[in-house]
């Protein structure tokens, strides 16, 4: 059974190098076709494939077409039986190609599985997920997931105490290391490219799961992740480094998501819960004797107007903006 990878790049030289390098050394024998789509990259980044990697197909683009399509791109040329994404900044452990290549073999029934992701600090990633809702986002914003890390009910959204040891199904799986079934993709395609970034892989998980697969969470196969590297290379003054994405592209797939898949509501509940926990959170700033007043005040003022922007943007979730975003 042969196995294609797409990675995509954007700024990324270097770590994607690595990469590559890293995924050559510890597949032992594994067939695997490789494609690298290059994003318009300003680092040489495709120059470097080309030349230190001459085994591997490059597809580079003239534009920033987000992630989404350049993953479509290699796709639509893949062969393989099973289809791996594997994000430039993640470097896998021994035979976790492997791994999760036998994991979707033995079980029919499931079309999607991803692995176990650990940090730079060797701290566990969330690699399972509950689909989004507004409740969860409210949970999120407030601290209070954060505050009962353990509780399945207050922190759900990331199966609250699970120590991800074990395999389990799961709502989605990040696209950091995410192999999916040939069979499942013929059906369903692969990306939606209305997502430029974000939101893309969650919204076929959901998808799948609609169609009857399941979506399965293995611990044996682990990535090294760093995280955010390609959006980190952005010079968008609206970055948020906590969630190591670019703001206003992730509220655009936000709303583009749930109008979607849930309808105009879903978009007003979560646009909502996040619109007025910030003004809550600016009005709590103007009280005197707090740290920080100004900046704090900034802060929500920024996000509650990203929010805006988005929505009109994308007509409340109804449209994607014009690529290259």
């Amino acid at each position: 059974m042969k196995v294609s990878v797409i990675i995509v790049s954007y700024n990324t030289r270097d770590i994607l190098a690595k990469c590559l390098q890293e995924l050559l050394d510890k597949s032992g024998e594994e067939e695997m076709e490789i494609f690298v789509v290059d994003n318009c990259s300003a680092d040489k980044s495709a120059d470097m494939v080309a030349r230190d990697f001459p085994q591997i197909q490059l597809i580079a683009n003239q534009e920033n077409r987000g992630f989404a399509a350049a993953n479509n791109q290699a796709w639509q040329k893949a062969t393989g039986d099973f289809i791996l994404l594997l994000n430039p900044d993640a470097y896998i452990k021994h035979n976790a190609v492997y791994i999760v290549r036998r994991f979707l073999e033995s079980r029919p029934e499931c079309g999607i599985c991803g692995g176990r992701l650990i940090n730079l600090d060797g701290d566990l990633d969330p690699s399972a997920r509950r689909f989004p809702t507004a409740w969860y986002k409210l949970l999120t914003l407030t601290g209070i997931s954060a505050r009962f890390p353990d509780s399945n009910i207050l922190n759900r959204y990331n199966f609250g105490g699970f120590a991800h040891d074990h395999a389990i199904e799961v709502d989605w799986v990040p696209g950091t290391f995410t192999m999916y079934r040939r069979e499942l993709l013929e059906k369903t395609g692969l990306f939606d490219e209305r997502f430029y970034i974000y939101y893309e892989e969650t919204d076929l998980c959901l998808n799948a799961k609609r169609d009857g697969w399941k979506v399965c969470f293995i611990p044996e196969a682990e990535v090294l992740h760093i995280g955010g590297a390609c959006s980190k290379t952005r010079t968008d003054k609206d970055y948020d480094p906590a969630a190591s994405q670019v703001l206003i592209f992730r509220m655009r797939s936000e709303w583009l998501y749930f109008r979607k898949n849930y309808g105009l509501l879903a978009v007003l509940a979560n646009a909502g819960v996040e619109w007025c926990w910030h003004a809550l959170r600016y009005l709590a700033n103007c009280i005197p004797g707090r740290n920080n007043r100004a900046a704090k005040r900034k802060s929500s003022a920024t996000i509650m107007a990203k929010i805006q922007t988005s929505l009109q943007e994308t007509q409340f979730g109804s449209v994607s903006p014009p690529a290259p975003w």
